[in-house]
């Protein structure tokens, strides 16, 4: 009594293609697999680069509006303490509020920064490849 393994698709394929076909099916593959692989990396790196400069411009375009907004109302602030408590400490209070403001502007623009995955997709397809090259028992 012989147990013979019923003949699969691929078998049938591997005893009626020769090797040189076979290899050259392997390497399309694979060239296709890699051209694959670095369009997703492109479309992957615009993105990140399209948040990167979403976050740029928005720390830039805070630091903007907060000069204009420390010159004149830090101005008018100073002026208006001046009259109660003199200049010099009017002077010290502006520049605390502005001091806090300006930390709070720069931990939101930090944190839309470090929000940037850069390629995660593309580096998780890359990992399965090398199982899929190793042939199954």
């Amino acid at each position: 009594m012989t147990s013979e393994m019923p003949q699969t698709g691929a078998h049938a394929k591997a005893e009626t293609t020769s090797l040189g076909d076979l290899l050259g099916e392997v390497t399309r593959d694979m060239s296709t697999l890699m051209r694959q692989e670095v369009e997703l990396a492109k479309v992957e790196l615009r993105q990140s680069a399209t948040r990167a400069g979403k976050g740029a411009g928005m720390l830039a375009g805070a630091g903007v509006a907060g000069h204009f907004v420390l010159l004149f109302l830090s101005l008018a602030l100073w002026w208006a303490l001046g009259t109660v408590m003199g200049l010099g400490w009017s002077g010290v209070v502006v520049a605390l509020i502005w001091g806090v403001v300006a930390a709070i502007l720069a931990a939101r623009g930090r944190k839309e920064l470090n929000a940037i995955k850069g390629m995660p997709q593309t580096a998780e397809t890359l990992q399965e490849i090398p199982p899929t090259l190793k042939p199954t028992p």
